[in-house]
């Protein structure tokens, strides 16, 4: 059977919405990454097939495929083309799938999966002024005929699933605070050192509050009257770009690469699209189902903390251990990118296999539209 590889894992470091990044053109924070990851791989750039990118928000400075602009940018070869794709928050996590179906098809050989987001630059609510501009609604008469004019949002959701599983307000907040308290300890450890390449005088996540307390949690609002949802429990706005380079087992011979990890499978699901962040449950037993393995065969989970609802109802569900997930924290404490943090937790998530000396990963994130992608890696 064929084999895909991932060969170079690169990540900037995930910038806050008034950080150091903040002012960088997404462009050129892709730029950043796929330069890096071609000087770390060796790679000859002018062998790769394709350059997949995700991005949430393609407008404005995100405009143009961005995949084409940011490997221009970098100065590289004009030969190589570039696609930019929109899976909401599993964008990169689908570029990557992407390019693995590409070697694993025997079609190509060297695939680039990246992802980028600026979101001080292009805020997550950029679309409510075109709408309100066109004077148009965000959903149309299908949708409105099936789902009725409930609110659709990811926020109602997040309280939905906290609803559903009976998880409370305290428990959400000592779930972020020890997002923040794991996130701090990787961080002082260097266990992001060397997967990051500093831009802009930037080496290190901003997002982590140090000073965060059980006290200081409970005094915030909530997002409405009566939600156990508040801005501790949420992924914060940020910036950040990340690429990984996959290989066919012809390209590591070929190119004198050295695998990191194997594509073991690959799963994307739909799922209730009010509810819309439950995505990550069934997308894990598909993923396991594929590669033939259980939760307890799994090592290392990443899960992109896009609330901490969705974390816990996903621990819950599938039964899986909380001590093996987002080890060095997420997203509440170090951010959440948009279209870079598929990308963004692969990379952790492979140095992670090779620092714990763990066999399997299994990565998995919820997205717009009650959707998920869920990925297993092996450590080589």
């Amino acid at each position: 059977m064929a084999e895909a590889y991932i060969v170079g894992v690169v990540r900037t470091a995930v910038g806050t919405r008034k950080g150091g990044l903040a002012g960088q053109h997404p462009a050129d924070l892709g730029a950043h990454v796929l330069r890096a990851l071609v000087d770390r791989t060796g790679v000859d750039p002018a062998a790769v097939d394709d350059v997949i990118m995700g991005c949430v928000n393609a407008m404005g400075p995100q405009s143009g495929c961005l995949a084409r602009t940011s490997w221009l940018s970098a100065g590289l070869p004009e030969s190589v083309p570039g696609v930019t794709i929109d899976r909401q928050c599993g964008s990169s996590q689908q570029a990557l799938h992407f390019a693995a179906q590409g070697v694993l098809s025997g079609t190509q050989d060297l695939v680039v999966a990246a992802g980028v987001e600026n979101m001080a630059m292009v805020p997550i609510d950029v679309n409510v002024g075109v709408l309100e501009r066109l004077d148009t609604p965000k959903y149309g008469q299908g949708w409105r005929e099936r789902y009725g004019e409930q609110e659709i949002s990811q926020f109602r959701a997040a309280q939905l699933i906290a609803d559903r599983w009976g998880l409370a307000r305290g428990e959400l907040e000592a779930f972020a605070l020890e997002s923040h308290r794991r996130a701090a300890l990787a961080i002082d450890e260097g266990r992001f050192a060397e997967q990051i390449v500093p831009l802009a005088g930037v080496a290190e996540d901003e997002g982590v509050r140090r000073d965060s307390s059980p006290e200081r949690m409970a005094a915030l609002a909530p997002l409405r009257e009566g939600w156990a949802i508040t801005a501790a429990v949420a992924s914060q706005l940020s910036v950040g770009a990340a690429a990984v380079l996959v290989a066919s087992e012809a390209a590591v011979r070929t190119h004198g690469l050295t695998p990191l990890a194997r594509v073991r499978s690959l799963a994307v699901v739909g799922d209730d699209p009010v509810a819309m962040l439950t995505g990550p449950i069934p997308a894990t037993h598909a993923a396991l189902k594929r590669a033939g393995l259980g939760i307890g065969d799994v090592d290392v989970f990443e899960i992109n903390e896009a609330f901490a609802s969705v974390v816990l109802a996903w621990a819950k569900e599938v039964d899986a251990p909380l001590d093996r997930t987002n080890v060095n924290g997420g997203a509440i404490a170090l951010g959440h990118p948009l279209g870079a943090t598929g990308a963004v937790l692969t990379t952790k998530l492979v140095h992670e296999l090779h620092r714990s000396g763990g066999r399997y990963g299994l990565l998995s994130m919820c997205e717009g539209g009650g959707q998920a992608n869920a990925t297993v890696l092996e450590r080589v």
